[in-house]
């Protein structure tokens, strides 16, 4: 099949990267002599292309150990997926996990430091991405494509390719926005060796408006929807990113932009390209390719992108305790990850009879979370959400590396961004085709209409937990939970804002409000000692 699934086991030749200010990246000097032998032939701009959506997926150049893109933490814990998902559910109400790995745990009980390992590479992973994403355009340019004889065809296809990356890095950008606040933005012009960039004048309020411009300005140049090899970006894919960065639009510069977000919300659902997955956990098997609900997804295939982390951690570190491993297609379990009670009590009951959405193993496990260290897992619900199996119950290429896609973006949430941004007064939507949106969710979970909700129903208290009961583990709580204003205090008193061992106590109790993003980290600033650190670290 020739899409991105496939592609992406090219691994691009040498390493093009920019220092960041970071310590442990691994990189190379630039050389343009190198770079004009690497661009002999037009396949080689693919590969690179195909190299920079792999940095989401894998650890370095020969997976799924060996030559790591950054160093500083065990390859296996590097890559981008694995700690983004880290970063966003292990700090929240959804997921803790049985390792003590370095400062792992303290993620779950909101105890990190600018010294965290594991923030470091999540910092590190995302200027990896910004620096390939740089070498990319710096390689791209017209001057250097007639230079190298390409032909009007390629330099066509290669002007898509430039849009691609510019979103991804957009992408990276954003990520960064959103977990460390007022980050460096690297020129382009940068190449390696020059000095280390420094946070912009007007701080978030810069990486905002940077992002918003840079995918307003690549957005002709984007695939239309449902046109591109599946795994690469489109337009859909734009128009969700921006209307991601417009829905925490408040928190980022302290301007609501939920209209904003509602623009471009109109967009994917007007374009008629996707619809909901008939079973809601196609869109997490080791065939959820095959979903018509998946707007962007982070490609893996167990034969040609082998990797510890990723789909491979989310599904293996899922399975222990009692469970049989080959039940969800693997050749064993890693014990690690569990639910708190917080996301059990989200639904009407634990086995999945009312709510289908409810994945959860309970034989052997208990609800309750009692020890410390939390490293048992039979403590804790087990959460088979994402299976190395196919939709006709066929086990997965590979029993260790895991087939399944990441589904970053689905039309589920579409719908749900739709109701939250009517309720908090966007314009551009209405309250009873949000409450039409919110019931087709909820009759696919249900089976029938018995779930449905009426516009009473539809409060911002209904909507972060239905939020929970749709997107949960899948990477979008945390920050779902900072823009309702409960990540770490709460100004109402929701209870929302307490879970088991937050505050590094058992009953949960609320943690500092400057938490609600992550340090700099410490390598970072003394690589670079301008870096000003984000308050309260």
């Amino acid at each position: 099949m020739n899409n991105m699934k496939t592609i992406i086991r090219i691994l691009f030749i040498t390493s093009f990267v920019a220092i960041v200010g970071c310590t442990d990246l691994d990189v190379a000097p630039e050389s343009s002599a190198t770079a004009d032998l690497v661009f002999t032939e037009p396949a080689a701009y693919k590969q690179f292309l195909a190299k920079i959506y792999a940095g989401l997926a894998i650890s370095g150049q020969q997976g799924p150990a060996g030559d790591p893109d950054i160093t500083g933490i065990d390859e296996g814990f590097s890559t981008y997926l694995r700690q983004y998902w880290k970063a966003q559910e292990l700090t929240t109400d959804e997921a803790v996990i049985a390792w003590n790995d370095g400062t792992l745990p303290t993620y779950h009980l909101h105890t990190w430091t600018a010294q965290n390992e594991f923030v470091n590479a999540m910092f590190n992973r995302i200027y990896f991405q910004i620096s390939m994403a740089n070498e990319f355009l710096r390689q791209t340019t017209d001057d250097k494509l007639t230079a190298r004889g390409n032909t009007d065809e390629t330099k066509a296809e290669v002007k898509q390719f430039r849009a691609e990356v510019r979103f991804l890095r957009a992408l990276s950008y954003w990520h960064g926005l959103d977990m460390f606040g007022n980050i460096p933005i690297v020129p382009e012009s940068n190449p390696v060796g020059t000095s280390s960039p420094n946070q912009p004048e007007n701080g978030k309020l810069d990486v905002f408006a940077l992002i918003e411009s840079e995918l307003k300005d690549v957005e002709a140049d984007m695939g239309d929807p449902g046109t591109v090899e599946y795994g690469r970006a489109d337009k859909a894919a734009l128009w969700m990113l921006l209307a991601k960065l417009y829905q925490n639009a408040k928190v980022y510069t302290g301007t609501a932009k939920d209209t904003e977000s509602l623009t471009y919300l109109n967009k994917i659902i007007q374009s008629g390209i996707y619809s909901l997955a008939t079973d809601y956990q196609d869109n997490f098997l080791a065939d959820n390719n095959k979903s018509p609900e998946i707007i962007f997804a982070v490609n893996f295939d167990g034969t040609h992108t082998q990797t510890y982390g990723g789909m491979t951690f989310l599904c293996h570190a899922s399975v222990g305790g009692s469970m049989v491993a080959a039940n969800y297609g693997l050749d064993g379990g890693w014990a690690g990850l569990r639910a708190t009670k917080n996301l059990v009590n989200l639904f009407p009951d634990e086995t999945g009879a009312t709510d289908s959405r409810a994945i959860f193993y309970t034989a052997g496990q208990s609800k309750e979370i009692p020890s410390t260290p939390i490293t048992s897992f039979n403590e804790g619900y087990a959460v088979p959400k994402f299976v190395n199996l196919t939709s006709d119950g066929e086990s997965g290429s590979n029993s260790t590396f895991v087939d399944n896609d990441y589904p970053m973006f689905r039309l589920a949430d579409v719908y749900l961004m739709y109701a939250e941004a009517v309720v908090r007064g966007g314009s551009g939507g209405d309250q009873s085709t949000a409450v039409g949106y919110i019931n087709q969710l909820r009759q696919r979970a249900y089976g029938d209409a018995t779930g449905n909700i009426s516009a009473a129903n539809l409060t911002l208290d209904f909507l972060i937990d239905e939020r929970g009961r749709e997107l949960y583990w899948e990477g979008h709580r945390r920050t779902d939970l900072v823009r309702f204003g409960l990540f770490t205090t709460s100004d109402s008193g929701n209870p929302r804002a307490i879970w088991p061992w937050k505050g590094n106590v058992p009953e949960g109790k609320e943690t500092e409000a400057f938490r609600d993003v992550f340090p700099i980290p410490a390598s970072a600033k003394i690589a670079n000692p301008s870096l000003e650190q984000n308050s309260g670290y």
